[in-house]
């Protein structure tokens, strides 16, 4: 049987509710959907999909390189949007973050999203 690592980071939110902020197993991590919320006070972070996506982004990247991962390293993501009007913005500020890296990529619009957020994403990735 797999050898499953529970990853805790608190330079990103805690999980607010049965599950791990990821789950690393051989050399892959295997991240919860993130959405904006500051890691220390576990308020929301912005108003518009560019604040919240560069939140998310900031979460998603802490719990990759506590499990040993990075965004460099990111296999696929999985963009789950409030609104797919909103494409064009989220796309803007995910391409900074990614940069030349362009792992593979879903995303769809979601009819709700935790605590009513405008985007959640999570990831795959290798560690190391």
């Amino acid at each position: 049987m797999a050898d499953l690592k529970t990853v805790h980071t608190s330079a990103a939110p805690a999980a607010i509710g049965p599950y791990s902020q990821a789950i690393a197993v051989n050399n892959m991590v295997f991240t919860a959907g993130q959405i904006p919320l500051d890691p220390t006070s576990g308020e929301l972070v912005g108003t518009d999909i560019a604040e919240q996506t560069t939140r998310v982004l900031q979460n998603l990247k802490a719990i990759l390189e506590e499990a040993g991962a990075s965004l460099q390293t990111v296999i696929k993501t999985t963009v789950f949007l409030a609104d797919m009007g909103e494409f064009a913005a989220m796309n803007e500020v995910y391409a900074k973050f990614f940069g030349d890296h362009k792992p593979a990529r879903s995303t769809v619009q979601a009819a709700r999203l935790p605590r009513d957020v405008r985007v959640e994403i999570e990831a795959v990735a290798l560690i190391g």
